[in-house]
């Protein structure tokens, strides 16, 4: 039986646009594609490249990521 290795679910995003920082929870089922600044209501998407926000902005990358780094 194949276990799955623990992941952090909590980051902290800091927003491209004015700098503010929040805390996110992360999904681990599925990409965060859009997130709104809790300050400038500006709406975070993914940097080219990336899947999700928390891979952009977040201080942890998302759960899938985690995952990837932990088996390879």
């Amino acid at each position: 039986m194949m276990v799955e290795p623990p992941v952090t679910r909590e980051s902290i995003i800091t927003c491209p646009q004015c700098g503010y920082k929040q805390a996110g929870f992360m999904p681990t089922n599925a990409c965060q594609w859009f997130l709104p600044c809790e300050s400038c209501k500006f709406m975070m998407r993914p940097k080219p490249g990336d899947c999700c926000v928390f891979c952009s902005y977040g201080t942890v990358p998302c759960p899938s990521k985690q995952r990837l780094r932990q088996c390879g």
